[in-house]
């Protein structure tokens, strides 16, 4: 397509530096709801139904969020990339394995995931500070839903 179809309100560096951010959080909020689907598909365990169910919350979570920072991107003529592809080669998760896990193994996994997405997060929120306070907003409340969840899987391993 020839030229941007979608102008940005932001200057030409802080449209690359938000861009880059926000592709970043595309690609690892998809991974993390792929990770749930996973997960949900594969948890055994007594406390089974309620982890399959808790990881279907995560999995609305990872969802919602990712369609809110790859919508921003595109409002500020960024166009977003969530192929599988992508996904795969650029997610800063870790990775979960393949195969049965029991409850007690999934809630493990969880917490770290969140754990380091919220640290992700809070980088792109640095990042954008300054670049675009619009996107740092967006980025902020993201963050304090994603630390409530990661404290209630925390809550499941008491």
């Amino acid at each position: 397509m020839a030229g941007a179809p979608i102008t940005s309100p932001l200057p030409a560096e802080a449209q690359d530096v938000v861009g880059r951010v926000l592709q970043e959080a595309v690609a690892d909020l998809t991974d993390l709801s792929i990770i749930g689907k996973q997960a949900h598909w594969n948890v055994l365990g007594r406390t089974f139904r309620d982890a399959h169910l808790h990881l279907d919350e995560l999995v609305d979570l990872a969802r919602t969020q990712t369609d809110q920072v790859a919508e921003r991107a595109a409002t500020l003529g960024v166009s977003p990339d969530g192929r599988a592809e992508t996904v795969a080669k650029t997610s800063g998760l870790p990775a979960f394995d393949e195969g049965w896990h029991s409850v007690e193994e999934v809630t493990a996994a969880v917490v770290e995931i969140l754990a380091v997405l919220i640290q992700r997060h809070r980088a792109r929120i640095a990042a954008t500070s300054d670049a675009d306070p619009v996107t740092e907003d967006l980025l902020i409340g993201q963050t304090a839903a994603l630390e409530e969840a990661h404290w209630m899987w925390q809550a499941k391993q008491a």
